[in-house]
Order: C-alpha cells, then sequence, then structure tokens
C-alpha cells in the first residue's frame, strides 16, 4: 500500500477532533468521557501487543485514554470472542489478526464467533513480512542460493527434505504447505511447540528450512547464521532489499503476518469513521513509523472498506490452505 502523506491526515484528525461530540452522536459523546478499552487477544510483551500500546498513546490527543486488555487463549480466540460480544458503542475495539480472522475459523473445529459477521473494520495497522530461510551452513552444501535452487534439489532428491514450524496450523505450517503445493516439491513438516523451538532446530541443522517471521529471524540472518532464500510479501521487504519474493518464482505466493483494529459489529458509522481518522493519523506519524521500522513492520493503514474486503479475501484464501494442510484443533 503506498504512504500516505501526513499532513493531510493530520488535518482530518485535527478537524474532526475540533468538532463538538454531542453534534455527531450521543455515542461518540459518551465514548469521549469514558476511556476506550482495546482487547489484545495475545499476551503482553509480543509484537501485536507492543504495537497496540504505540497506538494508544499516539491517538491519546484525539479519543482519550485507550486501555489495553490483554486477553490471551485458544490461539487468540478468547480475546476476538470478547470483541465479538461487546456493546457496539465505540468503548471496546480489539485486534483483527492473521490467527483470529483468518486461520481459526478453518482450524478450530468450534468457533464461538464469526469472523466473516461478527466485527466492523476500523483500519489496518501493520504487515510483517514472513521469510524462507535456511540454515547458512545447509544452504552452502546443498548449493542453494535461491527459491529455484530450493526447488531443484527437492526435485532431484525427494522425501530428504523437512521444513519446522511452531506447530501445526501455525504461519510457518501453513507457508510450508503452500510452497509444497505450488512448488509441486514435497518436504516433512516437523511442528515445534512455538517459532522459538522451531528456529532453534533449524540453526542446529535438524530441520532443512523454515518459514519463519522476518522480526524473529531478522537476527539470525544479519549474523550469518540463516541465510534468507526468499521473502513471503509479494514485493520485496524494505527490511531485506536485496532479497526477492517467493513469487518471483511461484507467482500469486503471498503469506504473511497481519493485523488490524476492528470493533463489534453494529458499532455506528460515525464511531467507526472518527476511530479511522485518529488511528490512520496515528500510524501515519513519522515518530509512530519510526518506532514500527524497530519491529520490521510496515505500516499500513486503511480505510474501513478496504479493511474489511482486505479480511474477507483472507478469510477465502486461507480456507484452501488450512484444508490442503489438514491441520485441526478441536
Amino acid at each position: 500500500m503506498k504512504r500516505r502523506h501526513l499532513f493531510p491526515a493530520l488535518a482530518q484528525a485535527l478537524a474532526l477532533s475540533a468538532i463538538p461530540l454531542l453534534t455527531l452522536s450521543p455515542t461518540l459523546a459518551q465514548a469521549q468521557a469514558h476511556p476506550i478499552r482495546l482487547i489484545v487477544p495475545y499476551g503482553a510483551g509480543g509484537p501485536i501487543d507492543l504495537t497496540a500500546r504505540i497506538l494508544a498513546e499516539a491517538v491519546k490527543d484525539t479519543l482519550g485514554p485507550v486501555i489495553i486488555d490483554n486477553k490471551p487463549g485458544a490461539g487468540g480466540n478468547i480475546g476476538a470472542d470478547m470483541i465479538a460480544k461487546a456493546a457496539p458503542d465505540g468503548l471496546t475495539i480489539g485486534i483483527a489478526a492473521t490467527a483470529t480472522n483468518a486461520v481459526n475459523p478453518w482450524l478450530y473445529r468450534k468457533m464461538s464467533y464469526n469472523a466473516a459477521t461478527d466485527f466492523a473494520p476500523i483500519t489496518q495497522i501493520l504487515r510483517v513480512p514472513n521469510v524462507l530461510v535456511m540454515n547458512a551452513e545447509t544452504a552452502r552444501r546443498f548449493k542453494i542460493n535461491s527459491v529455484r535452487d530450493l526447488i531443484a534439489y527437492a526435485r532431484a532428491h525427494p522425501g530428504t527434505l523437512n521444513y519446522g514450524s511452531g506447530g501445526n496450523g501455525s504461519a510457518g505450517h501453513l507457508a510450508g504447505e503452500m510452497f509444497k503445493a505450488q512448488a509441486g516439491v514435497f518436504a516433512v513438516h516437523i511442528p515445534y511447540n512455538g517459532g522459538n523451538p522451531a528456529q532453534l532446530a533449524l540453526l542446529s541443522g535438524q530441520v532443512d528450512f523454515n518459514f519463519d517471521n522476518l522480526a524473529t529471524a531478522a537476527p539470525n540472518i544479519r549474523s550469518g547464521k540463516l541465510k534468507a532464500i526468499a521473502v513471503t510479501t509479494l514485493a520485496r521487504s524494505p527490511a531485506l532489499p536485496d532479497v526477492p519474493p517467493v513469487a518471483d518464482t511461484l507467482k500469486g505466493f503471498s503469506i504473511d503476518t497481519w493485523w488490524g483494529l476492528v470493533a463489534p459489529a453494529g458499532t455506528p458509522k460515525e464511531v467507526i469513521a472518527r476511530l479511522n481518522h485518529a488511528f490512520v493519523a496515528a500510524l501515519n506519524a513519522p515518530e509512530t513509523r519510526t518506532r514500527f521500522a524497530s519491529l520490521l513492520a510496515e505500516p499500513v493503514p486503511s480505510t474501513p472498506e478496504a479493511f474489511g474486503a482486505f479480511m474477507k479475501s483472507e478469510l477465502a484464501k486461507y480456507e484452501k490452505v488450512v484444508k490442503a494442510s489438514g491441520a485441526t484443533v478441536d
């Protein structure tokens, strides 16, 4: 998404904030008088939590206090369910993410919320590329320097490669299955109990390649322990400008980590508009973008309509991916 200009966004936000709240709606006046609760369906300290706290600080002058409420559990489903079932008055909003709003509806046998109908989109926040990485020594030994090299090696040595992930149904697992299907190759999936153990297995040579989150893999890429073969976004990542996308070889290949802001379905449109203006202005602010850059995350502010269409397309995409992987969670 193209970077938006800061000053028009700020001007719009300031103009809205200057309008007396009672002329907009009683709900907005109430929202100004009470703190906004922002539910994060994941634990404190992770990238999603950190970005929520950065944004809460950035919008306090336009929206008033925003209180972060971490509700982790069940792969994000507990927090997402709380967002869906909150009163649609603008006082409770929350984070929608790849897992909660695109993967889990197909991964879990039972869901307590409907990802397609229970949320009102506000804006997308960030996306973080995943990256296809190999142990640097393994890549040298196998003479693999590109996606084409990896595919050629897998075809020449059928059944010998394996890859690790943070568990069945994780982003790394689904990316690996997408890769296998589009490349027409086979590699054994080895699930680990989380992303860190999966990366340790790669570093120690127990697995041949992983699809890892860029923020997690970056330190070992910089140190030379891991070789970045390709990023999983359609375009190159500013954080790894010399690393091509998988899509350069496998047309249309795209699987990254994203999250955004949603409210309960039925939240009035004028409330959504005010929230959108405030958070988009915060996302476009230079100091906010600088802080996100340290997480190797790209701000992708959007209109509510664009974010809604994006989530709908992601939900459809992951239906095919999850079903092809065979992964399920009871």
